[in-house]
């Protein structure tokens, strides 16, 4: 059996009773480890310290975690967690519901300065968003773009489409959902009642109900049967009347000693494999060993920390095939989603500028309509009569009263009918406002439109990347019994295979130069630039030595670059003669990280002088900037530099993440990601890089703690990137 990785609905609802018992407690700190585990420290006044993780990933949960537990600390916090401490430290934890039935908890903070809500979604790709009191998304992990939906920053946060809640539905709504099935009685509870498999079957199962059994044949005694089951699940939810188990399977396949291990205290159920957790026992898993625990969260805790060594200890040396085809085959399905949301914002946003076409067609006759219920308004008229009065000018054959559909008082709107076409019109605005009200509407389709662009071409590349990784895959297999057989003769200078390796050893460095712009070049030699004004003044006044090369670009805003001759605590040189090829290095760099990339640019002119070129003594009459300088001499030009930047993961001497032109680093990361100017921002471009790297290491923890999204987004150059294309 594989074990659960996905909290269920029922899970949820289980658990917000649980962490309703730390209300109250204050935040201290939040931490994001990778791109899909978020931690909260928090002090509660009866139990101290509080521990609460939300992870989004493979592994979908929420739970409080015993501090011994906790990862550690990651060394530089990303953007969201610095965003995330701003907005919580010291903040109240206030509560935390279930939207709905679905796997979604919503938790609520708050501060004198304002709510914090942290919405967590357990379903589908996951996703923590963090909003404000009114649903304004402030960040989130993952943005999403359907047609259903949009969870982008600075847009109000949009649940999902309302679904049947099983543990509040009526009866009467009970009865319609099974009527309206078309399959048997388990699936109708799995999909129309929302219980998914494991509840459904243990709903008909202490139903005393046959799961196979055809809804047509279902009479009024088995829905009383099956909704008295739903009923008492429910009231066990409610009134917090949780036995938890965390079930195990043994490692011996062919034993069955799930009753010894429920009835015998010495049965040693721990040798098994935790494959489930649920806050109460389950006649479906009777099977199995199980352990009882005093709460759903202990237990929760327990299940997930046991899931993550059981993982580890099933690694074999020979690792086992990933199912890319299904891989494949989510990737393609959530394509066709995509393709079809895109067809319908066209159809929706041609819609909306055919309305307001028709209203100018007929314009006279929306005149008539508007002008009529204004005039009725200012004589103090109610909706009512208005109503009455277009539909007795309908009887009477009057072509506008006619063409009034519907009046809604409550909303100000009348809907008209014009050609076959329903509009709703804005009935105290003329027909110019209602019809430019629909072009904006049409446009803001339009956009959302590019959004899901920008989704389905995300989504075709982590379709190649998985395709690529099969190749390799596949490839590395077919050699890998030549390689078993000269392993032995392999020369011990050889280079290691980073990526390959189940686990890399972090080897942390950071230089004094980490917080500038900076990389080696080919040849060895340090380049450095400012990442802003006050950066270009301290290279210029405290790193800039006799031998080194200032480049700048023609083009305004571009940083002070250094290529320097010696390091700080070296002499330096004015007879060295720095390679040609560093220079160029150089000035490619200058040109990326200016404005020249963030126009979306790919060429653009840089100059070069000696160190003692630079003054920060401008001419008489003129006036230097913060991180301006004044060139004195004659510059060598390097026209038509064209853009280039790479991102890469060092693994020796240090660990570390790295980036500049692609030829400097190269030879010095054991993987690259080559980029180009283009239209995704630096944040969510960085996201698809750690995915991609996440991918190509065998040891995803090592790419999780050194090359956070935030960390490679330090390499980046400013503006819009995108992935440039092999």
């Amino acid at each position: 059996m594989d074990p659960k990785r996905e909290l269920t609905s029922v899970d949820l609802a289980a658990l917000v009773g649980e962490l309703g018992a730390y209300e109250g407690a204050k935040v201290d700190k939040a931490y994001l480890y990778g791109d899909d585990l978020v931690r909260l420290k928090m002090r509660d006044f009866d139990r101290g310290r509080v521990e609460l993780i939300f992870e989004v990933g493979e592994v979908k949960r929420a739970h409080t975690v015993a501090p011994e537990r906790v990862p550690d600390a990651p060394g530089r916090p990303p953007q969201f967690a610095m965003m995330l401490r701003n907005r919580l430290s010291g903040a109240d934890f206030v509560g935390v519901e279930q939207y709905e039935f679905d796997r979604i908890l919503e938790f609520t903070f708050e501060r004198d300065d304002g709510i914090t809500r942290i919405i967590v979604e357990l379903f589908g790709q996951g996703n923590v968003a963090v909003t404000d009191g009114e649903y304004e998304v402030i960040d989130c992990l993952e943005t999403v773009r359907l047609k259903s939906r949009t969870v982008v920053p600075g847009s109000r946060y949009e649940f999902p489409e309302s679904r049947t809640n099983p543990l509040t539905v009526s009866r009467e709504a009970f009865d319609r959902e099974m009527d309206d099935s078309d399959t048997d009685v388990v699936r109708t509870l799995a999909t129309q009642l929302n219980f998914g498999g494991l509840y459904a079957e243990e709903i008909c199962t202490r139903a005393g109900v046959e799961k196979a059994m055809d809804i047509d044949d279902a009479d009024e005694a088995v829905y009383d049967r099956v909704y008295q089951a739903i009923e008492r699940l429910a009231l066990d939810i409610r009134n917090g009347n949780f036995d938890p188990r965390l079930y195990l399977e043994s490692d011996d396949e062919g034993s069955d000693g799930g009753d010894e291990a429920e009835g015998d205290d010495d049965t040693d159920a721990d040798e098994g494999r935790v494959v489930d957790v649920t806050p109460f026992p389950l006649e479906e898993r009777s099977d199995l060993a199980a352990d009882p625990y005093d709460s759903f969260l202990a237990a929760l805790d327990d299940y997930f920390f046991r899931l993550v060594l059981d993982d580890e200890e099933e690694q074999e040396p020979t690792e086992r095939r990933p199912d890319f085809e299904s891989e494949i085959a989510k990737h393609e399905r959530i394509i066709e989603q995509q393709q079809g949301a895109i067809e319908g914002f066209e159809q929706e946003a041609e819609s909306l500028r055919e309305q307001a076409e028709l209203l100018y067609a007929q314009y006279g006759l929306v005149d008539e309509i508007l002008s009529t219920i204004q005039e009725a308004r200012d004589q103090d008229r109610s909706w009512d009569e208005i109503e009455e009065r277009f539909a007795e000018g309908a009887e009477r054959g009057i072509e506008a009263a006619e063409a009034v559909a519907d009046v809604d008082g409550s909303e100000g709107t009348v809907t008209v009918e014009l050609d076959g076409e329903r509009i709703d019109l804005n009935a105290n605005r003329g027909v110019e406002q209602n019809a430019d009200r629909l072009y904006t509407e049409a446009k803001r389709v339009e956009e959302k439109k590019e959004g899901a662009l920008a989704a389905i071409e995300d989504t075709r590349e982590d379709l190649e990347a998985v395709k690529r990784r099969r190749n390799e895959w596949e490839a590395d297999e077919s050699g890998s019994a030549d390689a078993d057989e000269d392993e032995g003769d392999e020369d011990e200078d050889a280079k290691r295979d980073w990526l390959s390796e189940p686990s890399v050893p972090i080897r942390e460095n950071e230089p004094w130069f980490d917080r500038f712009r900076w990389f080696h070049t080919s040849d060895d030699y340090l380049v450095i630039g400012g990442r802003n004004a006050d950066q270009n003044e301290e290279l210029v006044k405290k790193y800039l030595e006799p031998g080194d090369k200032v480049l700048h670009t023609q083009a305004h805003g571009g940083p002070v670059t250094v290529l320097k001759a010696t390091d700080p605590s070296e002499s330096s040189s004015s007879d060295i003669e720095l390679p040609e090829s560093s220079i160029e290095e150089a000035a490619q760099f200058a040109v990326t990280y200016a404005s020249v990339w963030k126009d979306g640019r790919y060429a653009g002119d840089v100059y070069a002088v000696d160190a003692d070129q630079v003054s920060k003594t401008p001419e008489s009459g003129e006036y230097l900037e913060k991180g301006g300088f004044a060139i004195r001499g004659d510059r060598t030009y390097y026209r038509d530099t064209p853009v280039g930047a790479a991102v890469g993961i060092q693994c020796e001497p240090y660990t570390r993440v790295i980036g500049g032109p692609p030829s400097a680093i190269e030879d010095r990361a054991v993987t690259t990601i080559e980029l180009e100017p283009g239209r995704y921002a630096q944040a969510d471009a960085a996201k698809r890089m750690y995915r991609r790297f996440r991918e190509r290491f065998a040891d995803e923890s090592f790419v999780r703690k050194i090359a956070s999204p935030d960390r490679i987004q330090h390499f980046m150059p400013p503006g819009g990137s995108r992935i440039k294309e092999d």
